[in-house]
């Protein structure tokens, strides 16, 4: 299947050659750039990752090469598989895609090319975004570094690393005040993620302000929902009233994530026919 046609399939209904017309396609260096960038974002995919897709795109993301967007798009690419890796331990190898050996070698991979100065700032960053799906030591102090740096994009990239490395709590509340759109909307997500209670008002307030943006409003959503599911009860509600289909959906998810996350259980009335009562 050509490459294009492939990104318009879903990955669970993707031919059993999928991973072989990536792998084609991301080694042919006389493919259209177009081409190999699809490939290099479809081949994080869980359902064709494994070492040898996985060895292609670090390579990728080493050479210098490949344009600094390729780079960037196969380094994130390798960062789902980094996370089920390092959530599942390699308790179930099948489910994480690659070997034990082959995670060990793709951190080291990007610590390595990190830590390289000389590396393209835009590969550094996408390399930094995608290895703290696994966390390791050094994350801190990079994340650390990126968001002092004063710097917009790195201080992006230091935000959305602090939804996955902990320690991060003052950071994040400042970020929910900063001006740049992005970063508020990253700041919200792992506030949401971490379930840090003093961002409550601030993200309820995002979500009674009209003038929210649409992804702000749905992460803010999903935010609320971890963050006290108790108290997000009413809000889901009244936001399934929604015109907006994307609104409402999104808070039937969260009621979901509530009622799992939540103390008050099914029995007492609260929880019922898969949603809340009022």
């Amino acid at each position: 299947m050509d490459i294009k046609k492939l990104a318009d399939v879903p990955p669970w209904e993707w031919p059993e050659d999928a991973a072989e017309t990536i792998l084609q396609t991301l080694t042919n260096k006389q493919a259209d750039d177009s081409d190999r960038l699809i490939a290099a974002e479809l081949g994080g995919e869980n359902v064709v990752v494994n070492d040898e897709l996985a060895g292609v795109l670090l390579a990728v993301v080493g050479s210098n090469e490949e344009s600094d967007e390729l780079r960037g798009a196969a380094a994130i690419a390798l960062g789902p598989a980094l996370e089920q890796a390092y959530v599942d331990e390699f308790e179930d190898g099948e489910d994480a895609g690659i070997t034990e050996r082959m995670f060990h070698r793709i951190e080291s991979s990007l610590q390595k090319l990190y830590i390289d100065e000389k590396v393209p700032k835009e590969v550094r960053r996408r390399v930094l975004e995608a290895s703290v799906r696994a966390p390791q030591d050094w994350h801190a102090n990079a994340i650390k570094a990126a968001y002092a740096s004063g710097d917009d994009d790195w201080v992006l990239t230091a935000v959305f690393s602090m939804a996955h490395v902990r320690g991060f709590d003052e950071q994040i509340l400042e970020a929910l005040e900063n001006p740049n759109p992005p970063v508020r909307y990253e700041a919200v997500r792992a506030a949401g993620n971490w379930e840090l209670d003093a961002a409550w008002d601030h993200i309820t307030v995002l979500l009674e302000d009209p003038k929210t943006s649409k992804p702000l409003q749905l992460a803010a959503i999903g935010a609320i929902a971890s963050i006290r599911p108790n108290d997000a009860k009413q809000i889901l509600i009244d936001l399934t009233d929604s015109d907006d289909e994307e609104i409402v959906e999104a808070a039937q998810e969260a009621m979901v994530m509530a009622a799992t996350l939540s103390d008050v259980s099914e029995e007492e009335g609260e929880w019922e026919n898969g949603k809340w009562t009022a």
